[in-house]
């Protein structure tokens, strides 16, 4: 897919030149822990609270309080950290989110009631940091209305990529070699750790910035920025609908063990092509690349509704890879183009949390539908899913910045 956005400059190794950036490396690697903490932390919960109580529906229900609470109020977290600053902020959401975390882990290993424990879930999402949205914001602090600026991006996109393939499998490595209660305590322990030493890096970080009154809402509801926020919650339902639907074609084949190998497929083909894409410059509009990355992302789900063997089906897994990494560093870049700097932190936030939204509405809407009817039916709610973020993305390609 990449090859199809145009002609490209490969004359510089475009990575080495964005960690050459003073400062960079420094931050960059500072937030790695971090990250990996953060992919760790919801399956550690569902560790924790099916560990204490045996039951996966108490699990699912307070790292779903987890999982929306985050989404919520991550971006209003992230306005207090464009208004005061990452430095000053930091460490008190880490503080916070530290503090909820082993209240979680009290009250689930003294048998607390379920509301208590989804209450306590609630708070310790809520206090989540988001790494990845102020790390984004200190890469455009550093290399804004630079062509390296999308680079950055697609390394940043690649290294949530690698923590989201390393820290569930160490969850559950340290969680059954262990207690139930370690996964938890590694995972805070590594955000803590990583956050701490993001807020050390001050030189890169921005400045605290004060939109206007009105200025900094109205970029934010800006048509070109909804149109993005609704790819990213496209994307989302286009992933959670095939959890589900991967999973049960799984089960129907009668190989459930191939569940996990199957989806990962996907996931491991967008790390190398993320890899591949960043590396190089496009010299084709962004706004252009965006709408033929989901060009493909609905061609890619086709042979998915076709495939009758596992060995089809991990076939056809690999073609929507393609289009994903260059989506997740695009959606940056032209995020970051879209509104002022006072709010950028929000931005990248609120785009967060419409991938999380589709994820959970995506999961639950083909649960029903393969329920239902049979797995093939949950490959065409992604198919959808494909079309509306595609619908999204010529909103952005055609709204005004």
């Amino acid at each position: 897919m990449p090859a199809l956005t145009g002609r490209m400059d490969a004359s510089r190794n475009s990575y080495a030149e964005v960690l050459r950036t003073p400062g960079a490396w420094k931050f960059y690697l500072a937030a790695a822990p971090a990250r990996i903490g953060i992919a760790m932390t919801g399956l550690g919960i569902v560790w924790l609270v099916h560990g204490s109580t045996g039951s996966y529906a108490a699990a699912g229900s307070v790292t779903g309080g987890f999982a929306v609470a985050e989404a919520v109020a991550g971006p209003q977290v992230a306005r207090l950290i464009d208004r005061f600053g990452q430095t000053r902020m930091l460490p008190v959401t880490l503080l916070a989110h530290a503090t909820a975390v082993a209240l979680l882990i009290a009250l689930t290993l003294t048998d607390a009631s379920l509301p208590v424990l989804i209450g306590t879930g609630v708070l310790a999402g809520g206090s989540l940091p988001q790494i990845g949205a102020q790390t984004a914001a200190r890469w455009s602090q550093a290399l804004r209305d630079t062509p390296l600026l999308s680079s950055a991006f697609a390394l940043e996109a690649l290294s949530v990529g690698v923590a989201f393939m390393v820290g569930p499998g160490l969850v559950g490595v340290v969680s059954s070699l262990s207690t139930p209660a370690a996964g938890s305590v590694l995972a805070t322990s590594l955000v803590l750790t990583g956050g701490f030493l993001l807020a050390m890096q001050r030189g890169t970080a921005p400045p605290p910035r004060v939109a206007g009154e009105h200025g900094g809402a109205k970029r934010l509801l800006h048509k070109r920025f909804v149109g993005l926020a609704g790819t990213n919650v496209g994307v989302g339902l286009f992933f959670g609908s095939m959890q589900v639907s991967v999973t049960a074609f799984a089960v129907s084949q009668g190989t459930p063990g191939l569940a996990g190998p199957l989806y990962s497929i996907t996931s491991l083909v967008s790390l190398f092509t993320g890899l591949a894409y960043g590396a190089k410059r496009w010299r084709t509009a962004p706004e252009t690349q965006f709408i033929i990355a989901f060009v493909w992302l609905v061609v890619s789900c086709v042979p998915l509704i076709a495939a009758q063997t596992p060995l089809a089906a991990a076939l056809a897994l690999t073609l929507p890879g393609l289009a994903i990494a260059p989506f997740q560093t695009l959606s940056s870049v032209l995020a970051e183009s879209a509104v002022e700097p006072a709010v950028l932190t929000q931005a990248f936030t609120w785009l967060n949390s419409g991938g999380a939204a589709g994820i959970a509405l995506g999961s639950a809407f083909a649960g029903w539908v393969v329920d239902g009817h049979n797995p093939h039916y949950g490959f065409t709610v992604a198919l959808a899913a494909a079309v509306v973020a595609m619908a999204m993305a010529v909103i952005v390609k055609f709204s005004d910045r």
